[in-house]
């Protein structure tokens, strides 16, 4: 697959990463051209920097990664993360609220949806499908949508299992065709990164970007 790389954005959430890190994120997104770096909110602005010119789209994530922080913290982390210069932001929502059967998750990414589009940025939202019945999924793509969501992101890569090619299937059965998929967690192979794409994925969270690339047939 040709353009493989543009689907990949390259992550490294790790609590324990260092500067260096982050400079090798930036480098091998410039080699390889991926379409995405994900970094932690608190490095925002140095990839900002070593990224420069580049066309790479810098991600970073709003509520990581359980999601059940209050929505004025959410917001002022989303806000603080656009102007340190992120691009996009995937945000997890409140699974708690939603197990809660409570109309708040809605009403919260709609909020941090509006910030984000208001600063013509992109939002994704992370519903981590391993907590997810497949029809809490098909419920949680809903309410995304109705909220005005760019993305629907599968995984922070922190639950018991991440993207699964059935849950992608699914979701892109669900969702109305101007929003987009993000497959994130556990992908780290080609025929893996192939089988999220050939199932419905716009997008690829991964750490094994440049594992991924240098498999290609």
């Amino acid at each position: 697959m040709k353009n493989l790389h543009r689907y990949i954005e390259q992550t490294n959430l790790k609590p324990t990463l260092v500067d260096a890190d982050i400079e090798q994120l930036v480098s091998d997104a410039k080699t390889h051209e991926f379409g995405g770096i994900c970094v932690p909110p608190f490095w925002v602005e140095k990839a900002k920097r070593d990224l420069g010119e580049s066309d790479t789209q810098l991600v970073t994530v709003i509520g990581f990664p359980l999601g059940y922080q209050m929505t004025e913290v959410k917001a002022f982390e989303a806000k603080q993360a656009i102007k340190n210069g992120a691009d996009e932001l995937d945000l997890v929502w409140n699974i708690s609220a939603f197990k809660a059967g409570l109309t708040w998750p809605k009403i919260e990414i709609a909020k941090i949806a509006s910030i984000t589009h208001e600063a013509e940025k992109v939002l994704k939202v992370i519903i981590e499908t391993a907590y997810l019945t497949e029809d809490e999924i098909i419920k949680a793509c809903k309410i995304c949508a109705d909220a005005g969501v760019d993305f629907v992101k599968t995984s922070t890569g922190f639950a018991p299992e991440g993207a699964q090619v059935n849950h992608i299937k699914l979701i892109r059965e669900v969702l109305p065709s101007n929003i987009g998929i993000k497959a994130s967690g556990g992908i780290k192979t080609y025929e893996q990164a192939i089988a999220m794409i050939t199932a419905g994925a716009d997008r690829l969270g991964t750490s094994s970007g440049v594992n991924i690339i240098t498999q290609i047939k």
